[in-house]
């Protein structure tokens, strides 16, 4: 550069300085040029979600959905289930297998459809639950029976004699049920519709007496196969099940348990179809009939139930003093409420409600089989005292433990008590809930009553058979032949002679009568 020019260049530079710091302290008047900036308006900004941009699937989350995939039953190798596909970034979750049943839409003639009155589309479709039920139940019996059953008998997962206890009578159940689909199916109409089947269901509902055994069974199989869960390979194998899209989120005591619901459910589903039967068809006096069958056989099956829980959980009870043995709870025949509680120190014991004795025990393994060790002397319903706690009412044992004790820990207690002389027990008794607090409180109070009432009935009857002169007082079918015996041996019963006499005079006026009658017919 020329020395010259060097002046002329410092006075420019300083004025470009200047301009630029104007520039820079005057922002009104850099607000007022326009700005070539894109800035995204704030109300369009629904969310923070929108501003974060898409990700790909961690290997964490191709892990979890990996999981989700259904597994199959291969016995000569397991399945690799953690290896991600590699041709899919996101994979979604294994949808849960749904079953295939039909609507009622899809298998009646729409073309009809308007020939029918809304009480007549009522009746049909309360049929077509029936049928449809009977088809979902054997589908899921063969379902056990293929998926369950059958595979760990191969896989000698269980002995073949723990299945039988565990599945007890199922295979006899298909045929069963067959037997009424078919039924139903030969009824039905090429549209569609049925008009009678209260005939083949009051031929047909006697077969449900062999329910008895399954039902029967069902409290020993419940707990073996709770014990068998303890064993891993059991377990891995339930867990796979559970988790493949066959099962429909359902474990394996779900669909043992599904004939026993299927049964209650009977006299629902007759009392739909009557109720949509008009009062001058064929069929009501049909199916009056069939519901009458289904409520007795249901009844009978419920209290042989009964009679075999109580029993299974009888023979289970450990004594440890031969003076803990009742008779109250040998003569038992039913089990009112059984479950596990809590006492004020925190000691889980399970207690059982029978029909006329409290008994509380502590569960126990004994000869590795799930027993009930009594805690307590039992205690006799007539003699138990029974209150109802409010919530704070009881501190729970030891001071220390008390005083740090939250207040979840304080709720839902009642309290038993029985004194018989020298012998008293008090115990402050923790439900989980309250609703399982109210329901234990309900069946104590009906024991209660029914046991009150029994020993009225049994003093009445005492006061009546036995008076205190010793001499018997008539009382019901005994009193029938204690009142023949007493009137053959009072004074004022006939002699034999007066009865025989009595005898000739009858036949003699019947005699003379028919011959009246012979003379005036002549």
């Amino acid at each position: 550069m020329v020395a010259k020019d060097y002046p002329f260049y410092l006075s420019a530079k300083r004025a470009n300085f200047a301009l630029e710091a104007q520039t820079v302290t005057s922002p009104a008047k850099e607000t007022e040029e326009p700005s070539n900036k894109r800035v995204k308006p704030l109300s369009r900004v629904t969310s923070l979600a929108s501003l974060i941009p898409p990700v790909r699937a961690t290997p964490l989350k191709r892990f979890s959905q990996t999981l989700q995939r259904s597994i199959s039953f291969r016995s000569e190798s397991r399945p690799d289930l953690f290896s991600p596909r590699p041709w899919s970034r996101n994979v979604p979750p294994a949808n849960t297998k749904r079953r295939d049943s039909k609507l009622w839409s899809e298998t009646f003639d729409v073309c009809v459809n308007h020939m029918l009155t809304s009480k007549e589309i009522k009746l049909l479709k309360a049929i077509f639950e029936l049928s449809q039920g009977e088809e979902d139940l054997i589908e899921d019996l063969k379902l056990a029976k293929k998926a369950y059953h059958d595979p760990m008998l191969k896989l000698s997962i269980m002995t073949e004699q723990e299945l039988n206890q565990i599945f007890g009578t199922l295979d006899s159940l298909i045929p069963l049920h067959d037997d009424l689909l078919r039924r139903l199916q030969e009824v039905r109409k090429p549209d569609g519709s049925t008009d009678h089947v209260g005939h083949i269901l009051v031929g047909w509902l006697p077969c449900l007496n062999s329910y008895d055994s399954y039902c029967s069974n069902q409290v020993a199989a419940k707990a073996l196969l709770d014990h068998k869960k303890q064993d891993h390979r059991v377990q891995d194998f339930l867990q796979r099940c559970l988790e493949s899209p066959f099962s429909r989120k359902l474990d394996l005591w779900n669909f043992l348990d599904i004939p026993r619901s299927r049964l209650v459910k009977y006299p629902l589903l007759l009392r739909e179809i009557l109720r949509h039967t008009p009062n001058d068809h064929p069929d009501q006096q049909h199916l009056e009939e069939a519901i009458n069958i289904i409520q007795g056989i249901v009844a009978e099956i419920n209290i042989k139930t009964g009679e075999s829980e109580c029993q299974y959980y009888k023979e289970r009870l450990i004594y440890l003093e031969e003076g803990q043995r009742d008779s109250l709870i040998d003569n038992s025949r039913a089990v009112c409420c059984h479950g596990e509680l809590k006492n004020n120190r925190g000691v889980k014991l399970h207690v059982f409600l029978f029909e006329e004795v409290l008994v509380i025990t502590r569960a126990v393994t004994h000869n590795d089989h799930l027993c009930y060790q009594l805690y307590r002397q039992p205690i006799p319903i007539r003699e138990l005292v029974l209150e109802d706690l409010q919530d704070g009412e009881v501190r729970l044992g030891g001071s220390i433990r008390g005083a740090f004790s939250n207040n979840e820990r304080i709720k839902n207690f009642f309290r038993v008590s029985f004194k018989n002389g020298s012998q008293s027990q008090t115990h402050s008794l923790q439900a989980n809930d309250s609703f399982n607090k109210q329901q234990w409180l309900n069946c104590i109070r009906q024991a209660k009553e029914k046991a009150a009432c029994a020993g009225k009935a049994g003093r009445l009857e005492a006061h009546f058979l036995v008076p205190p002169k010793g001499r018997a007082v008539p009382q019901g079918e005994a009193a029938l032949e204690q009142m023949e015996q007493s009137d053959c041996e009072s004074e004022c019963s006939m002699d034999t002679s007066e009865l025989s006499a009595d005898c000739e005079r009858m036949e003699q006026t019947n005699s003379c009568e028919s011959e009246k009658q012979i003379e005036t017919s002549v």
